[in-house]
């Protein structure tokens, strides 16, 4: 879950004022929901590799599995366009040109999604040996900055509470959406689980717990970020937490956090490349993707899958590198919300109709089920009508590739 979103979140909110704290909380609540139906999933079927896919396949069949196939697919194009971005922006802090020079972010980021698609060619224990040192290395600044920045907030960066001319409702639904980004991946946990040991308890509490401690980790950095930087200087700002740094501890500090953004970027970028990979091969192998996304190279790696998606990945970049950074990286952020709802809505339903073959607490599950569905509905309306149509024009184009795959199996 920890990688791009919360590096570039502060600014991307700083345009709404301190009502975006709201949205966090709404967004965390929403999380937790959808944390413990994953877990609930885990927990009934923990053989089932491919998470959402594999749940939605039991509960709904092909069809909508391949759906939901074809909608996590698009959500990762869209959410490693949107991580790519966020690298730049820190890079930036070195190299200033990548700020002024379209063409300069633009090559900058191509070279990094292509980068990681040759790690992503190798053997896995070299993507993981990446993950792991990403991953250590990440947590420490937002951490650190969080808890310092709690002693030096102001009151008055947090006011007016509502900055635009819209209602607080609408904001709060704009701002919840926004940050529901920074928690899409708690449910990649349940991708594996047929490989985990105790998986029907050990993802259960991975996703939830894991949840719960990144809910704690974002609010506390946010606030602080958003409590040190007036609102008009936040929202032009493409490294929020170096910016922050440098106030504290001087000019050296700006870099060394700007560099521990950027290899905590590329660390969820590294990730996610693998899971672009994944999650097509899961498909191809259960028939329902093209047969080339089910091809491995010698090192076992769905290389071909992986390679197509960072074409697409690369063409995205490219289309929408016209606005700043901030700009490009949230309407990345809405369409990659956006087009991972209908995975999780499609979770939740598979979820209700599997707890009918369990009588353990029907119920309350199916209360907590309800809750879910209800939060993912209000991000799909929080997305807005332009992230909308967007969205459901990528989501209609697969509809023609299921019929045709259908008639190639028959």
């Amino acid at each position: 879950m920890i990688g791009s979103g919360i590096f570039m979140l502060p600014a991307a909110l700083a345009a709404f004022g301190g009502i975006s704290i709201v949205g966090w909380m709404c967004a965390s609540l929403g999380a937790v929901l959808l944390a413990v139906v994953f877990g609930y999933l885990g927990k009934l079927v923990p053989e089932a590799n491919g998470g959402p896919f594999a749940y939605t396949r039991l509960g709904m069949g092909d069809f909508a599995a391949y759906l939901v196939a074809w909608g996590y697919w698009v959500s990762i194009w869209c959410a490693n366009a949107a991580i790519t971005v966020a690298v730049v922006g820190y890079l930036a802090v070195f190299f200033p040109i990548l700020e002024t020079s379209a063409m300069s972010a633009i090559a900058t980021g191509l070279a990094i999604v292509w980068f990681f698609t040759w790690i992503n060619s190798k053997e896995i224990k070299t993507v993981a040996l990446v993950q792991i040192i990403a991953t250590t290395l990440k947590i420490a600044p937002i951490i650190l900055i969080g808890i310092w920045g709690m002693f030096y907030v102001q009151a008055e960066n947090f006011t007016p509470f509502n900055l635009t001319s819209e209602s607080d409702f609408s904001v709060i639904t704009t701002t919840t959406m926004l940050t529901f980004f920074a928690f899409l991946g708690m449910e990649s946990a349940t991708i594996p689980s047929g490989s985990v040991q105790d998986s029907a308890r050990t993802v259960r509490k991975a996703t939830v717990f894991g949840t719960l401690a990144t809910v704690v980790i974002y609010i506390i950095s946010s606030v602080s970020i958003m409590g040190v930087i007036p609102s008009e200087i936040l929202a032009e700002s493409s490294a929020p937490f170096a910016d922050v740094a440098e106030i504290f501890w001087g000019g050296a500090a700006k870099y060394i956090v700007a560099a521990g953004a950027v290899i905590a970027t590329m660390g969820a970028l590294n990730g996610w490349i693998l899971m672009q990979g994944a999650i097509p091969m899961a498909a191809a192998h259960a028939g329902l993707f093209p047969k080339i996304f089910g091809k491995v190279n010698t090192a076992h790696s769905p290389i071909y899958g992986i390679a197509i998606s960072s074409c697409i990945v690369s063409i995205f970049m490219l289309f929408n590198y016209s606005n700043s950074l901030v700009d490009t990286f949230s309407y990345m952020m809405q369409l990659t919300t956006l087009a991972v709802t209908i995975p999780f809505l499609f979770s939740i339903i598979s979820l209700v109709r599997l707890l009918k073959r369990s009588s353990t607490g029907f119920y309350k599950k199916c209360a907590v089920a309800m809750c879910a569905f209800a939060f993912t509905v209000w991000i799909m309306v929080g997305c807005g009508s332009e992230v909308l149509i967007s969205g459901l024009v990528l989501f209609l184009l697969g509809i023609p590739f299921y019929f045709l795959i259908s008639r190639e199996k028959a």
